[in-house]
């Protein structure tokens, strides 16, 4: 009878069990609980599979910080968990450039419409590329009161080089010389990066892998392609049926096309991958038949899974897209036109079109720079738009809710973060996105709160204080400040009339205000005003400011200084807000 061994993960309390060489992870009911049944069904199948297949444990219940091709294929199972249990995932990327150096007409202007904006950027975007995504999957823990766990991750990617696949990119010296500036390992970038596609490459591939109309043209070239058959015609030469041997240091889909490339050439071999790469075999001709036809290892299966391990972090980005989870960036415009092009399809032409492919993608959209800008008009906070810097400053005695707001603490393998600050590199921004993120809707939450108790403080309560800046990214030397994700360019938004000074607000009578406005600029909460209603702006002044709440007909109103506005919602009761 194997022994039994049981813990707990005291990042993310999960228990876990080891029954021999088995280990086995049962995650807290916090991540459990939103799962559908087949996604679990689908989990436990994949851990018995591992087993089964490798003889080996599963992947441990905290996933790896730093994560190459080398490391990806087997977090897989466990990063698709994290996701699926997550409140949401802090994003940051790193490129080889930011933008290219156009001059006349397509230089950026501050007088540029977004779409304008976007297709001057578009260039830049297609042609550089990403090395470092940073994701940073916050989770609520149950039975513990506002605390959330933090599974920060940086992925190394590069574009997978692979049959017809072979892509060009620039470098940017600015942004090279930014990066080695902060510490930034180009040996992972270039050596051990995850390959990744689009759904146009993903769909050119496929086809000439399935036909078999491909050829080799990837880091193992054909120089040393030539080479590796060399090295087993030679062993050929003098072994006998059933002998065997191994190509070593040969990994990921490389591993796979030097196995076609084999088995093409030499009708005498068979290969099997193995951990210590790849093993030859020589077989005979009768014996070669029979594999092919019956060997669960066939050629077909094979195309399937050079297919899956080219697509690389693309098969990671579509489960992320699957679980709809809040997607929380700072200052992220540029990030997503480069998830856009990168990873799903190349930029269109249309900035709407771009706009709802985003939205359709990730329906939730946060930017962290936009909320901080637009709150800290109305705070006695310093004007700060670093994230770093922003971060300080919510984690300071300027925060009136430091002390009480969200707990945050990092995965085990995350700790490193705990002590040392490491800027710029992508998964500690994406864990400063996130933090960011709930620190300031607590410290809205508190705003809304200030004249009653605060709630019991939860993410659901959370989004809802920040549901006005939802799908608001901010943008950056443009002629407007931000855009709204999930409106089409040239349908018209109902102007903010909240930042409008009260003489011009006056020449607006009849215009409709939107309560996410009042809720935003005034601080009402849920409880008072409900999204998606609208109340007319009248220009009335009323002859003396209110002494006390009292009912008012259904509208705003300006009175005298200090400036107040008094709203009334359809039951009758009043608000009183201050400017």
């Amino acid at each position: 009878m194997k022994h039994l061994w049981a813990g707990r993960c005291a990042a993310c309390r999960g228990w876990w069990a080891r029954a021999g060489a088995v280990r086995f992870f049962t995650p807290p009911p916090a991540l459990r609980e939103p799962f559908k049944a087949p996604a679990r069904r689908l989990r436990v199948s994949a851990r018995r599979r591992v087993a089964a297949l490798t003889g080996r444990p599963p992947p441990s219940c905290c996933v790896a910080m730093d994560i190459g091709a080398d490391e990806f294929e087997q977090s897989l199972p466990l990063l698709q968990e994290l996701v699926l249990g997550a409140d949401f995932v802090g994003l940051d990327i790193e490129f080889t450039g930011l933008r290219s150096n156009l001059s006349g007409p397509q230089q950026i202007s501050l007088f540029d419409l977004p779409s304008e904006w976007y297709l001057k950027t578009r260039q830049s975007v297609q042609q550089f590329t990403i090395c470092q995504i940073g994701l940073s999957v916050f989770s609520s823990i149950e039975g513990e009161s506002n605390k959330y766990v933090a599974h920060s991750c940086n992925f190394f990617l590069f574009p997978t080089t692979f049959g017809v696949l072979d892509s060009e990119f620039s470098f940017q010296a600015s942004s090279v010389q930014f990066l080695n500036q902060y510490g930034f390992d180009y040996n992972k970038f270039l050596k051990n990066g995850i390959p990744y596609m689009n759904e146009e490459q993903e769909k050119k591939i496929k086809h000439n892998i399935l036909t078999g109309n491909w050829k080799v043209r990837s880091s193992l070239d054909k120089d040393q392609i030539k080479v590796v058959i060399d090295e087993v015609t030679r062993w050929l030469d003098l072994a006998e049926e059933g002998d065997w041997m191994t190509l070593p240091g040969i990994a990921g889909f490389q591993a796979f096309e030097v196995q076609l490339v084999l088995r093409k050439a030499l009708p005498d071999i068979w290969t099997v991958l193995r951990d210590q790469g790849v093993i030859v075999k020589k077989v005979s001709t009768q014996h070669r038949w029979y594999l092919e036809t019956t060997s669960c290892d066939r050629e077909s299966c094979w195309k399937e899974k050079i297919l899956l391990s080219a697509r690389g972090f693309s098969v990671f980005f579509q489960m992320l897209v699957k679980a709809r989870k809040p997607l929380v960036g700072h200052n992220m415009m540029m990030d997503l036109l480069h998830l856009h092009e990168k990873f799903f399809r190349p930029l269109p032409e249309s900035y709407d079109e771009f706009k709802l492919n985003i939205h359709n993608l990730f329906p939730v959209l946060i930017d962290t720079k936009n909320v901080t800008k637009d709150i800290w008009k109305e705070l006695n906070f310093p004007r700060v738009s670093n994230l770093s810097e922003v971060y300080e400053v919510l984690n300071s005695d300027l925060n009136p809710t430091k002390n009480s707001g969200p707990v945050i603490i990092h995965a085990s393998r995350c700790e490193k973060y705990v002590e040392t600050k490491y800027p710029h590199e992508a998964a500690y921004d994406a864990f400063l996105c996130g933090s960011v993120l709930l620190k300031v809707a607590h410290l809205l939450l508190w705003k809304v709160h200030s004249a009653v108790p605060i709630p019991e403080p939860s993410f659901p309560l959370y989004l809802d204080v920040l549901a006005p800046y939802v799908n608001q990214v901010n943008l950056i030397r443009a002629g407007v400040p931000k855009i709204h994700a999930e409106h089409p360019e040239g349908v018209q938004v109902p102007p903010d009339t909240a930042d409008l000074p009260v003489p011009l607000l006056e020449t607006l009578p009849g215009h409709q205000l939107p309560a996410a406005s009042l809720q935003r600029h005034y601080h009402l909460g849920l409880h008072c005003v409900s999204p998606g209603r609208s109340w007319p702006v009248r220009a009335a002044r009323p002859p003396a400011a209110p002494s006390c709440l009292h009912a008012t007909p259904v509208g705003l109103f300006a009175s005298h200084p200090p400036c107040k506005w008094i709203g009334t919602v359809p039951t009758g009761n009043c608000v009183l807000v201050s400017t």
